[in-house]
């Protein structure tokens, strides 16, 4: 039997990539409706006779297109594939695989949707023509792998004769990331753009606009050196040359890479592999940076580059390299401030503003939801780390408006975006809706501390060594929302402060529970709380050695508003404390509660985390706490009581839920609760309206609460783990005080996303105090 030939990497790449794209549906795109069509009246609304309101407006008012079409959110990504990156020439037809990766990289990063059109032209003029007849059709036009010099004359063309955005993601794209990794690999050396030497090899489109724009940043055209195929482009040179080229020729008496890479402080590679040599690099002024972008081989391999030279910095366009120089970070966002503001054009103020927006990013820290895409990798800004990564979601919030902000101040914006808070909410909601009500909650808590001028909340960490809540810390220090506290050895969190970068810790107050001065007096208040349930002397000094039993002793004495802890124990362990000191309110009962996010609808689950079996007054009491959260957030509660029934309550979950239910309208007759249910009933209107009319619940319930630990535990991780849903929490009801529970397996983004909640809560319960004290 012939032995199976084993594939090369490459091989086996392009095996995988055909079989990807051959799956059902073919290709890599869809149309979907974004209105439901599943009636007649529906679709009488969508297409005749209710679709001829809409055009008649449009005809009265041109710019009302802008209202009933997706136009505004509509880009066409057009080629004729003349210069496919890595391919080269293949024509429109090979070049549309191409085509339709760009458009799912628009959607999947900008939630902008997309056209491809390839088209078999011959010449500009042709390109031309076409592009302008599509103008009424879409909001921008994305150019992408034309060759050059037809390129140039075609965008020029375009941006002349079209009120729409044009951009050509080749050059300008390109241009746009050079010149942030640029910015940063300067600033980590301490080199000055005036003042620094730049070498490109390759003289194409990309390298054409990258050089123009590192021009306006501050790089002087006399430092600049262009290669090309024949060597250097110098004044006089007639072979090869266009008015282009023409641009960069400069005085000199260098005609070759190797002469003109001598002495020099950047080499920016646009061209063909293994085309910068060990020796060229060993040529170059100290600290060398070099972007080799070649693709899918750059102009030297970085693992010899850096033996070769340790101490430089290099950037490729792969991405099994640090620093790659991909533009993905560039054209969605782009095209969304662009979009947002009807953009007539986008013009260099724009473009600078994009590359100072992703050069900034990249010096803050960075995420726990990056580096999870990367394998857990840890990311800092440095000659590893110039760039922001793909998958940081922050690209897009910070990019695409200071792209619109440029486009108002330059004067191309129709739209002007009068809040730009509430447009940074927009934009965290095509990543996910939990960023969008995160930021809402964040800018609730600061603009009510500020009209009600209290003081900000002193939140208690007791697991001061956890690098998940330090980062967590770290990242929110600039919103101003808390004054943390941190338990544990000074000695210890300081040296992980320093280790992990953390700019923003050196003010955090640390506490060692066992040497604080108030540490005798927390022993004597626990003693004389526990004594007559078993705990001795020498038993409550030790358990306040415990920074958990230490925190929550300083909550209930009121030396600070809040404690979060969970991050580095599991949970049994984490409460008990919480209970044993601070205790449980008036309904005594504390629980779990959750809050997910699907589509448009906000939902809160309970109890997620702390009741195994609870009675029908558990239960009730359960659903009390939910709901008084769901008003706290302006959701108007709707509750369901699950069950595995609908309305009959025969047996022991049943019919707990029932009298639960009966309970809550007892207690609160206006409020709409029904029960017991099945959960599809619970949230699916259509079910009520047809088999069960008599439900309170006809609009879909919004508060879920389950019978036990068991259900709403697996309910929650479930919606989390199959991605259903976006889910926040858990957060802990029922307690005196303000307290949270992070789970152990959370990120830093889930810490985070705790630390918001409890400012919010501590801000309820100030709120709550107030009341009680003025009513006496």
């Amino acid at each position: 039997m012939k032995k199976k030939e084993k594939l090369k990497p490459s091989q086996r790449m392009d095996k995988q990539a055909l079989a990807f794209h051959k799956q059902e549906p073919k290709g890599k795109i869809v149309v979907i409706p974004s209105k439901p069509v599943d009636t007649d009246d529906e679709l009488s609304l969508a297409y005749s006779p209710g679709v001829a309101a809409p055009c008649r407006e449009i005809a009265e008012i041109p710019d009302k297109v802008y209202d009933y079409t997706v136009k505004g959110n509509l880009v066409a990504v057009i080629s004729n594939g003349s210069a496919v990156l890595g391919l080269g020439n293949i024509g429109p037809l090979a070049a549309k695989p191409v085509m339709e990766g760009k458009g799912i990289l628009f959607k999947q990063f900008a939630g902008i949707n997309v056209f491809d059109i390839e088209l078999k032209t011959k010449t500009i003029e042709d390109f031309v023509t076409v592009c302008k007849a599509l103008e009424p059709t879409f909001g921008g036009i994305n150019l992408e792998d034309i060759a050059a010099p037809d390129c140039f004359e075609i965008e020029k063309r375009l941006e002349e004769e079209l009120s729409i955005p044009v951009f050509h993601d080749d050059q300008h794209g390109t241009a746009i990331i050079t010149a942030a990794a640029l910015l940063n690999a300067c600033h980590i050396f301490n080199k000055k753009l005036d003042q620094i030497s730049v070498v490109f090899n390759g003289a194409g489109a990309a390298a054409i606009a990258c050089a123009r724009l590192i021009i306006s940043l501050g790089v002087k055209q006399k430092n600049v050196i262009m290669c090309d195929s024949k060597g250097v482009i110098y004044s006089g040179r007639k072979e090869n040359m266009n008015i282009y080229k023409q641009e960069f020729a400069i005085q000199t008496q260098k005609r070759t890479l190797e002469k003109a890479v001598q002495n020099t402080d950047v080499f920016i590679g646009l061209s063909v592999r293994d085309t910068l040599t060990p020796d060229m690099l060993k040529s170059m002024n100290s600290k060398p940076i070099v972007f080799a972008m070649a693709n899918p081989d750059p102009e030297i391999n970085p693992d010899l580059a850096k033996k070769t030279v340790p101490d430089m910095i290099i950037a490729t366009g792969r991405s099994d390299y640090p620093n790659q120089v991909n533009n993905v970070l560039g054209f969605p966002s782009i095209f969304r401030g662009a979009l947002d503001v009807h953009a007539t054009h986008i013009n260099e103020d724009m473009k600078k503003a994009a590359v100072f927006a992703l050069a900034e990013l990249a010096r803050e820290d960075v995420p726990d939801s990056v580096s999870r895409a990367y394998q857990d990798e840890v990311f800092h800004f440095g000659p590893n780390y110039i760039l922001p990564k793909p998958f940081d979601m922050r690209v897009l919030t910070r990019v695409a408006p200071a792209v619109a902000k440029a486009a108002m101040e330059s004067g191309v914006a129709q739209k002007p975006i009068k809040n730009f808070e509430k447009y940074k909410l927009k934009l965290a909601s095509f990543q996910g809706r939990r960023r969008g009500f995160i930021r809402e909650i964040i800018n609730k808590v600061k603009r009510k501390n500020k009209s009600r001028s209290w003081d900000l909340p002193r939140i208690v960490f007791p697991e001061g060594n956890s690098k998940r809540t330090l980062k967590a810390i770290n990242m929110l220090y600039e919103e101003k929302l808390m004054c943390p506290m941190l338990l544990g050895d000074p000695e210890e969190i300081r040296q992980l402060i320093q280790e992990m970068e953390l700019d923003n810790m050196d003010g955090v107050e640390i506490i060692n529970p066992g040497q604080s001065t108030q540490f005798a007096s927390y022993v004597k208040t626990f003693y004389e709380m526990k004594q007559r349930k078993g705990i001795l002397k020498k038993e409550a000094a030790q358990l306040m050695k415990d920074p958990n039993y230490f925190g929550a002793m300083m909550l209930e004495l009121n030396a600070v508003d809040a404690v979060i802890t969970g991050a580095t124990q599991n949970y049994v362990d984490s409460i008990r404390p919480i209970l044993q000191i601070i205790g449980t309110g008036k309904r005594k009962i504390a629980s779990g509660m959750n809050i997910v996010l699907v589509q448009d609808q906000i939902l809160f689950f309970a109890d997620t985390t702390v009741n195994i079996n609870p009675s029908a007054v558990d239960i009730a009491n359960i659903a009390v706490h939910t709901t008084r959260v769901a008003y706290g957030l302006n959701v108007k509660p709707r509750i369901a009581m699950l069950s595995f029934s609908n309305f009959t309550g025969r047996q022991e979950n049943p019919k707990k839920m029932k009298e639960a239910t009966q309970l809550i309208k007892k207690w609160y007759p206006d409020w709409v609760v029904d029960g017991e249910m099945q959960a599809d009933t619970a949230v699916n209107p259509n079910i009520v309206k047809n088999i069960f009319p008599f439900c309170q619940i006809q609009q879909g319930a919004n508060v879920l609460i389950f019978p036990n630990l068991d259900s709403g535990n697996i309910a929650y991780k479930l919606v989390q783990q199959l991605g259903s849903g976006e889910v926040l929490g858990p957060f802990l009801m029922g307690v005196k005080k303000p307290v949270n529970i992070v789970q152990r397996t959370g990120t830093t983004e889930d810490v985070a996303n705790t630390i918001v909640m409890t400012c919010l809560k501590v801000q309820a319960y100030k709120e709550f105090a107030e009341k009680e004290k003025n009513s006496k």
